[in-house]
């Protein structure tokens, strides 16, 4: 009923930038909280950044001051701008959204960041 497409991933060096999106379609307007999470190979998925409809945000400690996620209802939109990258961000990434009772992720894009 909800899906999620990500994009705006990919290679970029230590200190750079980029900007995820996630594309939301089908049910959208039963989506309350929207989140990043990101899965490193060997490590378990985990909670990047999310945020509710009333735009109140929360961040994992190793991405606040450089990263900042954003919503666009009006374009069905969910954003992650990371700047300062550091070559530990590098991961799958993950949209999620929560619509009803149910949790609902889009594909993942690849982010690496060299150093």
């Amino acid at each position: 009923q909800v899906q999620l497409v990500e994009s705006g991933g990919g290679l970029v060096q230590a200190g750079g930038s980029l900007r995820l999106s996630c594309a939301a379609s089908g049910k959208i307007d039963s989506i309350n909280t929207m989140g990043w999470y990101r899965q490193a190979p060997g490590k378990q998925r985990e909670l990047v950044a999310r945020i509710t409809s009333g735009a109140d945000t929360n961040y994992a400690d190793s991405v606040k001051g450089r990263f900042t996620i954003s919503r666009d209802n009006a374009k069905n939109t969910m954003y992650l701008q990371m700047n300062s990258l550091k070559p530990e961000d590098t991961a799958v990434y993950y949209c999620n959204a929560i619509a009803l009772w149910s949790y609902y992720w889009g594909q993942g894009t690849q982010v690496t960041v060299s150093s």
